[in-house]
């Protein structure tokens, strides 16, 4: 009977939320810090900025150890913060990369309440940040999004008056439509099934990345996920391939779940080769 009563209470919460506007499904923020890279003997930087409404943002700046060959810009999945997403790029800056790791608002030490307008413009104001620099090469950037994050970085990169700066496009576990992958998850509850037409009433695809990944060429894009993905299938990642235009790859893992891929040094050998191969490219966008 809990477990009725518990899938009832999780049905009610998903219909509402949808009836009063899908994106908050999308944003599970957490304020509190989990870990710093302090703690994992990394140097780094705590860099605040403005979004283009004036929300306060906060990030990392994470030096590479060596001579740095690139920077990523690194855009993390719905939950949570930067603190417990540092697990897929911690050991980015021993590889010789620095990374600008940064928080949408609403997450960790940035201001504001999250939602997508919202997170697309923090986006495009972290990448403002970091071409700014002075200490990295503003034309050596490489965007690397999961999840929730790789969505956002397909669409804002196919936008932004910035995107020559882009080398290439790195989309971990990505979903192809907003719509889409709200009904796959109300399907999943025998209840919710009748009300899967209720995501094309109330949610907003107009950021979806299955419109946008054309967009992307010149600039490389590769797509990685799990053919294990639990969280976001993989039959999303063929659809992203088969809308991208070239020069496009596509990494299917056999296992793993959602955003693992980078946990597993073999996976990190195969981004590293692909982050030497588009930086030693000329530049084409």
């Amino acid at each position: 009977m809990r477990t009725i009563r518990l899938g009832c209470l999780t049905l009610l919460a998903l219909l509402s939320l949808c009836i009063g506007g899908c994106t908050t499904l999308f944003f599970q923020p957490q304020s509190k810090h989990v870990l710093s890279p302090a703690q994992l003997n990394l140097e780094f930087e705590d860099v605040y900025f403005d979004s283009t409404d004036g929300i306060r943002l906060h990030g990392w700046f994470l030096p590479a150890k060596s001579q740095a060959k690139g920077t990523i810009l690194f855009a993390h999945g719905n939950g949570e913060n930067i603190s417990t997403h540092i697990a897929s790029i911690y050991w980015l800056p021993s590889s010789g990369y620095n990374v600008f790791a940064f928080d949408y608002r609403g997450y960790g030490r940035s201001q504001g309440k999250p939602d997508i307008d919202g997170a697309m413009a923090d986006f495009e104001s972290a990448l403002q940040t970091l071409v700014t620099r002075r200490d990295i090469d503003a034309n050596c950037i490489v965007v690397l999004g999961q999840s929730l994050g790789g969505a956002i970085a397909i669409a804002a990169v196919a936008q932004s008056p910035l995107r020559s700066h882009i080398r290439a496009v790195v989309a971990d576990s990505a979903f192809s439509s907003y719509r889409a992958i709200t009904r796959e998850k109300m399907s999943e509850f025998f209840i919710a099934w009748p009300f899967q037409w209720l995501p094309w009433l109330t949610m907003t695809d107009k950021y979806s990345p299955i419109d946008s990944i054309s967009l992307l060429s010149p600039i490389p894009v590769l797509i990685m996920h799990s053919e294990k993905d639990q969280i976001v299938p993989v039959h999303h990642a063929s659809r992203l391939f088969e809308a991208a235009q070239e020069p496009r790859k596509l990494l299917l893992l056999p296992s793993g779940n959602h955003i693992e891929a980078l946990t597993h040094q073999a996976n990190r050998e195969y981004l590293t080769g692909y982050l030497e191969g588009v930086l030693d490219a000329p530049a084409g966008n």
